[in-house]
């Protein structure tokens, strides 16, 4: 390990993207400790630290929300806007197509971005409005002056993360946004730490050790269902043209464990939001029924049994919904009969497609059931270990994980260029 931290630090270009990515997270970090003006935040963390949905939100922003920062939505926006387009690219086939051509991918994000800034625009709305609703009015009243200013300031905001998260893309060393995720969660672990500290009785050793045990299996099983895949065989037919044999070669089509990656439990937050969020715009409606039915969802939202069943029902539904949505058996079976491909044992074409399909549905149950078990992780950790302070977010490790991976393959690919390159 050693020996390839000194070969990336004598690496010069290699050594100076990595400096400007961490430069660039620092700028994050200092930016998320910046409050928007005119707005006081002293009993914001508190409220934040009792709400579990908008504190999970809270843990990617890096503490933005309950800071009250300039960039409070952090990269939320973005990442909607650019789930939205890759929805609609595999839905409209007028954009599938462009996304096909020269430079049509370049549009798209252009698009992508344009959609962020009104997306950012009604989050922040969204959230100053639900702030002002809750008990105590946390944010007090707030002049039209205040209002404008805050709203150009969190569009700013967003759009100035998204401006760093593609500059550190371009360096290669990881995806941007994914970055500067992995930042905000990492940056709550001392924060965690010292209120975990600061409460510490001898009494609650053996629940930290069962923390820390069930802390490195969750990392190892995330590690071992971010990777994992199955291997489907693959030959290709011997073809004679001329006096020359092509094809004949034997390889495997991968097909990964968890092909969705963290996107269903992104969906999944946003569809656990939604309703109460919602539901704050009329706890104080004139009609009885109305307010009844509001402070209803409010309530059976906050209870964690509700809340951690329909929160794993969500993710194990678009686990297979998003996964249908990015694989299509029917054009891989297609593109291996073109180039002469097969399955042994498999018919080419419909067969073909019929069993990637179901090997896929065998797979993806393996999926979808660890992916749901992640998210509500922290609802089944916290009674085991009676510890409020500090709870493993799984989504949080799947996250983690999955960025230092990237990193760890991108930077070795660049060793690897430079090897061949020096040859």
């Amino acid at each position: 390990m050693w020996t390839k931290l000194r070969q990336i630090w004598k690496t010069k270009d290699l050594r100076k993207s990595i400096l400007f990515v961490l430069a660039m997270l620092i700028v994050f970090r200092i930016a998320a400790h910046v409050p928007i003006p005119g707005i006081g935040i002293q009993s914001l963390r508190e409220f934040f630290g009792q709400n579990q949905i908008l504190g999970l939100l809270n843990i990617f922003t890096g503490g933005g929300l309950e800071n009250f920062s300039i960039v409070m939505l952090g990269v939320g926006p973005y990442i909607t806007a650019s789930i939205i387009f890759q929805l609609l690219t595999m839905i409209i086939p007028k954009l599938e197509e462009m996304s096909k051509e020269p430079g049509g991918q370049q549009k798209i994000n252009s698009y992508t971005r344009w959609l962020t800034l009104p997306l950012a625009g009604l989050q922040g709305y969204g959230f100053i409005t639900i702030l002002q609703r809750q008990s105590g009015n946390l944010l007090g009243d707030l002049t039209p002056f205040q209002w404008g200013s805050a709203l150009i300031t969190i569009m700013a905001g967003t759009i100035f993360l998204m401006w760093i998260g593609e500059l550190i893309s371009e360096k290669k060393i990881g995806n941007g946004i994914s970055l500067i995720i992995f930042a905000g969660i990492v940056s709550g672990l001392p924060s965690a730490l010292q209120r975990t500290l600061a409460v510490f009785d001898p009494s609650q050793a053996m629940n930290i050790l069962i923390f820390v045990a069930i802390a490195i299996v969750t990392i190892v099983a995330v590690v071992i269902m971010t990777e994992g895949q199955r291997n489907i065989p693959v030959n290709y037919a011997r073809r004679i043209r001329g006096n020359r044999m092509y094809g004949g070669t034997n390889t495997h089509l991968p097909l990964r464990v968890n092909m969705a990656g963290v996107i269903p439990i992104i969906f999944a937050i946003s569809i656990v939001l939604f309703p109460p969020m919602i539901a704050q715009f009329f706890v104080g409606a004139s009609s009885a029924w109305i307010s009844g039915a509001a402070k209803f969802i409010i309530n059976i939202f906050q209870n964690q049994v509700f809340y951690g069943v329909f929160y794993f029902l969500l993710v194990f539904a678009f686990t297979y919904f998003y996964t249908y949505i990015v694989f299509h058996p029917s054009q891989i079976a297609e593109n291996l009969q073109k180039q002469g491909g097969f399955i042994p044992g498999i018919r080419p074409g419909r067969h073909t497609a019929d069993y990637l399909q179901s090997t896929v549905n065998k797979i993806l149950l393996a999926g979808a059931l660890f992916l749901g078990l992640i998210a509500v992780l922290p609802i089944i950790i916290q009674p085991l270990t009676g510890m409020s302070t500090l709870v493993i977010g799984g989504t949080s490790l799947l996250i983690v994980v999955a960025v230092v991976i990237e990193i760890v393959k991108q930077i070795n690919s660049q060793l690897t260029m430079r090897d061949y390159d020096s040859l």
